[in-house]
């Protein structure tokens, strides 16, 4: 797919520590249409997200001080970003436990690094429109039991 022939709108806020990550997701993203804030530093997700105010946050799982799931389990417990956020994981951990316990704490989608960029586009494309059509402002987890296979890096 070719960025600019499907121009997308939302907000996404990155959280990855991964440099080389951060940027190529920001810079394909930003691509596609979308407003992008990346961050690494998983200590300022909060306050980050409360000025950005995103649709979508991208989340690493394996963060030098406070991991993922910790990250999905303090916004899932934080009023205000306990439904109207989807979180979308990307990681390197490919096991189908690891999957489950990041949908079991409230994220909405998950997928597996490397990740194909219209594999990232195209589902946070879905994440946007499924919380756009929720008047709650909640999105569904999106469980498969298969790892997605999906190739960025």
């Amino acid at each position: 797919m070719n960025p600019t022939s499907h121009q997308q709108s939302g907000r996404v806020l990155i959280l990855e520590n991964n440099r080389s990550n951060r940027i190529l997701f920001a810079d394909y993203l930003e691509q596609c249409g979308y407003q992008v804030f990346p961050l690494a530093d998983e200590q300022k997700v909060l306050e980050s997200l409360a000025e950005f105010e995103p649709h979508v946050l991208i989340l690493n799982l394996k963060m030098p001080f406070l991991d993922g799931f910790s990250v999905i389990k303090q916004l899932r417990s934080h009023p205000q970003w306990a439904h109207p956020l989807a979180i979308l994981v990307v990681s390197g951990y490919s096991l189908v436990s690891d999957k489950q316990k990041a949908y079991r704490l409230g994220a909405n989608a998950y997928l597996t690094k490397p990740i194909l960029p219209d594999d990232l586009s195209g589902t946070v494309a879905k994440l946007i429109s499924l919380s756009s059509m929720n008047p709650c402002g909640s999105v569904s987890p999106e469980f498969d039991e298969t790892p997605a296979s999906i190739t960025l890096s």
